[in-house]
């Protein structure tokens, strides 16, 4: 019988851990929980991750990992700063649209996360993707604080995703306003806009 591989049960155990984490936030789950659910030993987990926390810092840099990629091109790559820009929130709409479980985990983050977590993700997992936004951010309006822009662009994002389950009760509300598409091309064309594009 062949032995597992560690990087395929760490991998494994990582990807049963990011449920979790999303559905019941850091403090909600317990080694135990997370050995439960793979199917191992806590000892066996321990073997894998020191600690709780790192076990949770790795659950969200996996979660982040090849989409972060992906952002980081679209704002990087080749073309103007208005094509780069229609990139960039067309990936991430995708990214928040696609990916429930990163979405709640990056929400309870932000809403419960301590200041040791929050800094690692910060430095860890989000660093790369904002230096290039914040890039982007100076190309398109100079005259406008480039981090403040960065975090409004996000924002404009992330808060379609947020209100979902409210926005449906509102006057206006239509289904296809939870479309990631729709999503992109309204905030495209309301930043296109506002930097005096469209």
């Amino acid at each position: 019988m062949r032995k597992a591989n560690p990087r395929d049960t760490r991998t494994h155990i990582l990807e049963q851990a990011i449920p979790m984490f999303a559905a019941r936030g850091y403090s909600g789950v317990s080694m135990r929980h997370i050995s439960q659910a793979v199917g191992t030993s806590a000892a066996a987990l321990y073997h894998h991750f020191p600690d709780k926390q790192k076990l949770y810092f790795d659950a969200m840099a996996h979660a982040f990992a090849d989409k972060a990629a992906g952002i980081t091109e679209a704002l990087e790559g080749k073309g103007t700063a208005a094509q780069r820009l229609e990139r960039f929130i067309a990936s991430f709409t995708r990214l928040m649209g696609e990916d429930p479980d990163f979405r709640a985990l990056l929400q309870r983050e932000l809403l419960d996360g301590d200041e040791t977590r929050l800094k690692l993700v910060a430095e860890e997992v989000f660093s790369r993707p904002f230096r290039a936004m914040t890039a982007l951010a100076e190309e398109l309006a100079p005259e406008i604080d480039a981090h403040m822009l960065a975090i409004s662009m996000a924002g404009l994002v992330l808060f379609h995703f947020e209100t979902a389950p409210v926005r449906r009760f509102l006057p206006g509300g239509r289904a296809r306003h939870n479309d990631p598409k729709t999503i992109a091309r309204h905030v495209t064309q309301l930043l296109t806009r506002a930097f005096g594009g469209g």
